[in-house]
């Protein structure tokens, strides 16, 4: 595998900005496609972010046609998702995809499918799993020196009207599978894979909104197959101007309360007295998921979110909001 990788972009809306800005400065990547459905975004892009050497489409498919791509960065509304992970995959095109990777099972299954068939790499953007303290208590839960995880509580608040798509459910699946999900996928990530769920959801801050369907408070209840509990709350009626996620993690040997993923202190409950340690890193997450995803495909290695996490996760959140809807516990 050559040491340069040529990356198109598709969606070339807010996230992909984020994405855009560290790819280009990589000397490892050529931005070489931008493709959106509108001209004029693929070529704000391309001027922002490649000198305007870049190839414009408004069409995926045209673009893996006439593109000899290494990687594509797939940056669409939940509800925009059609066949784009699975052409990539057909041509041999490694795949990023922002979260959540679709509204529904079945579409997540068939991404899934494709990525395994034809043998590319995948990531998803659940950056949250690259913050400097998060990896290093999944090292400790993984290699026992953090002994059992027993409880989680998570949380997630803001306050903003965010885009049209994203206030109607139909299309952003609501705040708990489109935004809170990065919440979950941590929760997931340190306890394991689910045994039932039960959320309760409203939207109480913004019943005047004209087409807000989305739900802004919700707190779902997750038992583990393990045994362990946690909590995930949420709401879109916090502080304006503040994205708070934090979460706590308890387990046998330690206590941990995370700022957010780069940032915690962590109390080591197995020695007496209790021991007092703040981490805190600057680590930039989106830097750190591409270059997991580039040098996975350098090395033919894993990364570490591949697409059934997405599917994994999708399924998590999902359930969430189906219990929020019928007022019962979904069991896995």
């Amino acid at each position: 595998m050559t040491d340069q990788f040529n990356v198109g972009i598709i969606g070339c809306g807010g996230i992909a900005n984020r994405h855009a800005s560290v790819l280009s400065g990589l000397e490892v990547v050529n931005l070489v496609a931008f493709c959106d459905i509108a001209e004029d975004r693929a070529i704000g892009f391309n001027e922002k972010y490649a000198e305007s050497q870049a190839k414009i489409y408004t069409d995926f498919a045209q673009m893996y046609d006439s593109e000899e791509l290494d990687v594509v960065w797939i940056c669409l509304p939940p509800f925009a998702h059609t066949n784009e992970v699975e052409l990539a995959a057909s041509h041999g095109v490694n795949v990023f995809i922002e979260k959540p990777i679709a509204l529904n099972m079945e579409t997540a299954g068939r991404m899934v499918e494709a990525v395994e068939k034809h043998k590319v790499k995948s990531q998803v953007g659940f950056m949250s799993r690259f913050g400097s303290v998060v990896e290093n208590v999944k090292a400790m839960l993984d290699s026992g020196e953090a002994g059992n995880a027993g409880l989680m509580i998570g949380k997630y608040m803001c306050n903003a009207l965010h885009a049209p798509w994203w206030r109607e459910k139909g299309k952003s699946g609501g705040q708990i599978v489109e935004q809170i999900i990065h919440t979950y996928d941590i929760v997931r990530y340190f306890l394991g894979e689910p045994e039932s769920v039960f959320c309760r959801a409203e939207n109480i801050f913004h019943k005047t909104v004209e087409n807000y369907t989305s739900e802004d408070a919700s707190g779902t209840v997750i038992r583990f197959r393990n045994g362990a509990i946690a909590t995930v709350t949420g709401s879109n009626g916090a502080i304006p101007g503040r994205w708070i996620s934090q979460y706590e993690l308890v387990a046998t040997n330690l206590t941990v309360n995370f700022a957010d993923a780069n940032n915690a202190t962590l109390y080591r409950t197995d020695v007496q007295p209790v021991q007092e340690e703040k981490l805190t890193s600057d680590r930039d997450l989106f830097h750190a998921e591409a270059m997991d995803l580039l040098n996975a495909i350098k090395t033919d290695g894993i990364t570490r979110t591949p697409i059934i996490e997405g599917a994994k996760t999708l399924e998590l959140v999902l359930a969430a909001s189906e219990s929020a809807e019928t007022g019962k516990i979904v069991e896995f």
